[in-house]
């Protein structure tokens, strides 16, 4: 009786153990299965993604690129246009220096002579008329001066210098460009010194021909005389 229980619990402990190892066995072989099975599909899966991911950066970059590209174009034009415009600018604005200075529109300085005119108080001495002025503008014009002023009215090719009143030299007065002007007279001239003062003074000067009529004028050398622009609009009536 105790040998067949004996043998009973061999067999069921051998039974086991052969169950056991039938399980571990099995279990075994799936874990190497499901192992090798999801290493090989992540494996692939994940090349594939990289495949995948690489053409898509691949794509986005040859997109950038290209906007890149497209964008660093337009600023290049942009540039050049930018660059174009200013010089076209600068020319533009160098000529319209250029004729406002010819137009008398600029206030200017330089080197050049001051005259001052003053009205005698003799009877027997004519006052200063804008005769006077104007052969004085013309001796300097000739001279070469750049510049040309009456107390601070700027003389310009159209500039008129009048008489206003002339049936009584008492109450005879002078207008430059339309304003009345009172003595003293102070005619600035922007130009070589030495031509605009030789073409006043010495044989056949004018500011001579007044002195010995007993006129009291000066003339002054100046390094830098500033002489203000034409003040009001230059309108023509013929011209198309």
């Amino acid at each position: 009786m105790k040998e067949n229980i004996k043998k009973g619990k061999i067999t069921m402990t051998i039974t086991i153990a052969i169950a056991c190892f039938a399980l571990a066995l099995v279990m075994t072989m799936q874990f190497k299965i499901v192992n090798q099975t999801d290493i090989t599909a992540i494996e692939n899966m994940r090349e594939a993604e990289l495949r995948t991911e690489l053409a898509n950066w691949k794509g986005k970059y040859e997109e950038t690129l290209s906007q890149y590209q497209e964008i660093k174009s337009k600023i290049d034009e942009y540039k050049q246009t930018k660059q174009s415009n200013e010089e076209t600018e600068k020319l533009i604005d160098s000529e319209l220096q250029q004729v406002n200075l010819s137009l008398g529109k600029t206030d200017v300085e330089g080197e050049g002579i001051e005259i001052t005119l003053r009205d005698t108080t003799s009877e027997t001495v004519s006052k200063i008329n804008a005769d006077d002025l104007m052969l004085i503008v013309n001796a300097l014009k000739l001279a070469g001066a750049e510049a040309i002023s009456i107390n601070d009215e700027r003389i310009i090719n159209m500039s008129d210098i009048v008489n206003i009143n002339t049936s009584s030299m008492d109450n005879l007065f002078i207008k430059v460009n339309g304003q009345r002007i009172l003595a003293p007279y102070i005619i600035k001239a922007i130009g070589n010194q030495t031509y605009l003062e030789s073409a006043l003074l010495g044989n056949g000067g004018y500011i001579d021909e007044l002195k010995k009529l007993g006129h009291d004028v000066s003339i002054q050398k100046i390094n830098k005389i500033t002489i203000n622009k034409y003040k009001e609009e230059i309108k023509t009536k013929y011209i198309e």
